[in-house]
């Protein structure tokens, strides 16, 4: 197990580079495919008295959009991400539709937010990346004013989302062996263990902490998967180090492991998540005075 100051370099460089450049290239398609769960987060906006958002690991911006359209002028989004590339990205379809949004390039756990300058923190998958996830989240209860909420979305556990692994198993036989998971890794499902995810948000300062199982219907196009299985995850990382003679009998067995979702040209999976909630209270009149001053001296 590596120390979380290494993981967080990891990650750094992760999504800056290959990982963050693929999700900028793909990002029609993964808007597509995961657009179901903004309105999960769009409804826990709406709920929150004050409007001001931060949607972390934003990517390259579709919930923070999402949610800016849905608030109007009664909203103030910002969205974080470490990914220079993908924050790129962001800013730019903001200033295409004309939505004010901020977007902020920068590694959250390290991050100097300002206090209490938050009513909310939303995230669609993109918490499970922190090399220091108790760190991170005990910054980021310092941004949020008191009383103020939380609502993410994670994946549970690789058993549970048979889809999300069905490229690694297929190509496993056809490489060399891989190390296990470690569960307690920045990854996709590091967030899986609910009692974990409830050690980490208390160590980190937060309360009333709800976790809700999720299942979602998700649909892609036949040929829109053949880009997703080989471009996004970690197949990705493998497949450029290997010349065509290698690739190509990869990529025909990690094809037919997806033909269990295909269905009439289409592909379907359900997506199995937990929805992470702390319910945001009204602010108080103290609190909104020391949010006024935090974004004046913040």
């Amino acid at each position: 197990m590596s120390d979380p100051e290494t993981r967080r370099a990891e990650q750094q460089a992760l999504w800056n580079g290959v990982a963050g450049q693929a999700w900028v290239d793909e990002q029609a398609l993964l808007d597509r495919l995961f657009a179901p769960f903004e309105t999960l987060l769009v409804e826990a906006a709406r709920e929150t008295s004050g409007g001001r958002v931060l949607d972390v690991g934003c990517g390259t911006g579709a919930t923070t959009l999402a949610v800016a359209r849905a608030l109007g002028s009664a909203g103030d989004c910002t969205g974080v991400d470490i990914s220079a590339p993908m924050i790129a990205l962001a800013r730019d379809r903001a200033a295409r539709e004309g939505i004010a949004a901020r977007f902020v390039q920068a590694d959250v756990e390290g991050h100097g937010f300002a206090p209490a300058g938050f009513d909310l923190v939303m995230s669609r998958f993109g918490v499970m990346f922190f090399g220091d996830p108790v760190r991170a989240f005990a910054g980021l209860r310092a941004a949020v004013r008191p009383g103020g909420g939380l609502a993410m979305l994670v994946w549970r556990g690789a058993a549970d989302n048979p889809f999300m692994t069905a490229a690694e198993r297929a190509a496993a036989p056809l490489l060399p062996p891989q190390p296990p998971r470690d569960p307690d890794a920045p990854g996709q499902f590091a967030f899986a263990d609910p009692d974990r995810v409830r050690r980490i948000l208390g160590a980190g300062g937060w309360s009333g902490i709800e976790i809700e199982p999720v299942d979602v219907d998700c649909a892609l196009s036949d040929a829109e998967l053949d880009t997703y299985s080989v471009r996004l995850g970690p197949l990705a990382r493998v497949l450029p180090t290997l010349d065509e003679a290698e690739r190509a009998p990869i990529v025909a067995a990690v094809r037919a492991g997806f033909d269990p979702y295909r269905t009439d040209g289409q592909v379907r999976f359900t997506a199995a998540c937990w929805m992470i909630r702390v319910r945001p209270g009204m602010p108080s009149h103290g609190s909104r005075l020391q949010a006024r001053q935090a974004e004046a001296f913040g």
